[in-house]
C-alpha cells in the first residue's frame, strides 16, 4: 500500500507521462509533486493489473482503485455481515442511543464484521442516499414543532352567506414527522392554547420541548437569547411539564420540521379540499382529520413503514404522560390592589386580604374562577361573576375594624364631605347606605370628593345639590353635571297643577253626572 493515495486524475497523469511521454520516475515525481516511491508503486500495480494506455473510456475511479488495490484472498466480506442500515437509522433516533452502542451489538453478533471506523463510514455512505428531511437528528419524544399554515380555508355561513377564513394549525414531531392539523377561527390566544391542548390529547402524551414560531399569542416579546413567553402560554407549558423554546426570528431552519409539515398539509390536504364547500368549522375539521389520517399512513418512499407506524414504535412509548386534569384556559392580567382592597376584572370587583393593600398582583382568570397571586403565592380565589359593577367580597378579607382601615373609615369620608357642603354630605351618606357594606362605596365616594380639586368645592356642592334633586347619585352623573356646567343653571321647577283645558270637543265631569 503506498504512503499516499492518489486521485484518479493524478494516476492518469503518472501513466500518461510514463507510457506516452517516456519520462523517468524522477521526472514524473517532480512534475506531479509526489514521491518517487509512490510513482514506482503505482506503475508496478498498473503493470500487475494489466492496465494499458490510454485507459478505457468506461473506467471510473472506483473501478481503477479496485484494479490497483484488489482485496487479498480470503478477505472478501460475506453479504450477511452487512448491517441493516434502516434499523440502525431508526434506532439512532431513540433517546440515548449512539453509533458506538449499535456497533457493539453488531460486533457481538458478527465478530468478523466491520471495525468501528469502517462501520461509521459505511453508515454515513448509506445515509447520503436517504431523503434529506430524515437526516436531521431528533430524539424520540423530544421535540414537537407547531405553527400555522399561510393558506386559509373559506367557510360559508348558511344563513347570511358570509365567507369567513379559517386558520390551519399544524404540529409535527421531530423524530418521525407524525403530523396533526386542525382549523380554528383565529390565531388569537384562546384558539392557540386550545389547539395545543387538543393536539396533545390526539398524540396521547407530551413532548419534552415545544418549538413555536414567534407568534404574539405564544411569545410576548421576541428575543434571540431570552424571549418573553405569554403568561398563559407559559402556564399551559408548566401544566403539561413542557419546556418552550421559540425559534429565532427570521430563522426558518430552527423549525424546519414544521415548515415542511405546513407545506405537506397544504399540498396533500388543503389542495385536495380547494373545491369543497364548507359551512361550519366542524365540517372542515372532519375533512382535515380524514386527510391527516391518510397522510400519516402513506408509506415512506425510501424507508420502510409510514409516519403512524414510526410514531407508534419510536415516539409513543417514550412520551410523557398527560396530566390527570386537562388544562383549563386562563388569561393573566396585572393589577394593583385599590384602597377598598378589591381588584377589578371585567367591571366586577373581587376582594383580597386587606393586608396586601396597594401591592401589585397578578390575576388568573378562567371561565369559572378568578385567582389573585402575589409574588407567586395565591392570596385570594373567587367564583367568577358576570355582574358588571358588582362586588364579590369575602368576610375574612376585611379588617377587624373598618374604623382603623388605612385612615379611610366612613366617618372620615363624611367629615370631608361636610367641609364641602350639606348636599355633598347628603350624597356621600346615601352612597354608603346603599351598599351592603360601607367599604364597597369607598371608590365612588373618593371619586366624588376628589372632584373638588379639579372643579372647586362650590361647584361640587351645587352639582351635588342638582344630583340630589334629580336623584342621580353616582360619580359619573356628578362628573357629567360639572363638565356640562349644569351646576351653574337654576334647578328645574317641580311640576305644578295646571289650569283645566277648555274646548268645545272636551267633556267635563258634569257630562257623566
Amino acid at each position: 500500500m503506498p504512503k499516499e493515495k492518489l486521485s484518479m486524475r493524478t494516476i492518469q497523469e503518472v501513466l500518461r507521462l510514463k507510457w506516452d511521454c517516456q519520462q523517468s520516475n524522477r521526472q514524473i515525481a517532480e512534475s506531479c509533486s509526489i514521491a518517487r516511491s509512490t510513482v514506482s508503486d503505482y506503475l508496478i500495480r498498473a503493470k500487475a493489473a494489466g492496465i494499458s494506455w490510454p485507459l478505457p473510456s468506461d473506467l471510473d475511479e472506483e473501478k481503477l482503485n479496485a484494479l490497483l488495490f484488489p482485496h487479498p484472498r480470503g478477505c472478501s466480506r460475506e453479504p450477511q455481515l452487512q448491517p441493516e442500515w434502516e434499523k440502525v437509522h431508526a434506532e439512532l433516533r431513540s433517546k440515548g442511543m449512539t453509533l458506538m452502542q449499535l456497533w457493539s451489538e453488531y460486533k457481538a453478533d458478527h465478530p468478523d464484521g466491520y471495525q468501528y471506523s469502517q462501520y461509521c463510514h459505511q453508515y454515513r455512505q448509506w445515509k447520503q442516499h436517504v431523503e434529506p428531511c430524515l437526516r436531521q437528528e431528533y430524539k424520540a419524544g423530544e421535540k414537537l414543532f407547531v405553527d400555522y399554515c399561510g393558506q386559509t380555508v373559506p367557510v360559508v355561513d348558511r344563513s347570511s352567506g358570509e365567507i369567513r377564513q379559517a386558520q390551519i394549525f399544524v404540529a409535527v414531531w421531530g423524530a418521525t414527522n407524525y403530523t396533526y392539523a386542525e382549523a380554528t377561527w383565529t390565531q388569537q390566544l384562546p384558539d392557540w392554547i386550545g389547539s395545543h391542548v387538543r393536539a396533545l390529547d390526539w398524540f396521547g402524551g407530551c413532548p419534552e420541548v415545544l418549538i413555536p414560531d414567534n407568534l404574539k399569542s405564544g411569545v410576548s416579546k421576541a428575543c434571540r437569547y431570552e424571549p418573553d413567553l405569554n403568561p398563559t402560554y407559559q402556564s399551559m407549558a408548566e401544566h403539561y411539564g413542557i419546556a418552550v423554546l421559540p425559534a429565532r426570528v427570521r430563522k426558518p431552519r430552527d423549525k424546519a420540521k414544521v415548515e415542511k409539515g405546513v407545506q405537506t398539509v397544504e399540498q396533500w390536504i388543503l389542495a385536495a379540499l380547494r373545491n369543497h364547500p364548507f359551512f361550519s368549522l366542524y365540517e372542515l375539521n372532519q375533512a382535515i382529520r380524514e386527510g391527516i389520517q391518510v397522510l400519516n399512513e402513506r408509506p415512506f418512499q425510501k424507508l420502510p413503514g409510514c409516519r403512524t407506524s414510526l410514531f407508534d414504535s419510536l415516539e409513543r412509548p417514550v412520551l410523557k404522560a398527560l396530566p390527570m386534569i386537562r388544562y383549563e384556559y386562563a388569561e393573566w392580567k396585572k393589577a394593583r390592589i385599590h384602597v377598598d382592597y378589591h381588584v377589578e376584572v371585567e367591571r366586577h370587583y373581587y376582594s383580597v386580604p386587606y393586608t396586601y393593600l396597594r401591592r401589585p398582583v397578578e390575576i388568573r382568570v378562567t371561565a369559572r374562577t378568578v385567582e389573585v397571586f402575589y409574588q407567586g403565592l395565591r392570596i385570594a380565589s373567587h367564583v367568577r361573576s358576570q355582574q358588571p359593577g358588582g362586588h364579590t367580597t369575602r368576610m375574612e378579607h376585611m379588617p377587624k375594624s373598618h374604623q382603623d382601615y388605612l385612615g379611610w373609615p366612613p366617618k372620615r369620608l363624611q367629615a370631608w364631605a361636610e367641609k364641602i357642603g350639606i348636599c355633598t354630605s347628603n350624597v356621600i351618606d346615601q352612597l354608603l347606605e346603599r351598599r351592603s357594606h360601607p367599604t364597597q362605596g369607598y371608590r365612588s365616594c373618593l371619586g366624588i370628593l376628589r372632584l373638588a380639586k379639579k372643579f372647586g368645592a362650590d361647584r361640587l356642592e351645587q352639582a351635588c345639590k342638582r344630583a340630589v334633586h334629580i336623584q342621580a347619585l353616582s360619580y359619573k352623573s356628578i362628573l357629567s353635571i360639572l363638565k356640562k356646567r349644569l351646576d351653574q343653571l337654576p334647578l328645574p321647577e317641580p311640576a305644578s297643577d295646571a289650569a283645566p283645558l277648555e274646548h268645545d270637543n272636551l267633556r267635563g265631569p258634569q257630562y257623566f253626572q
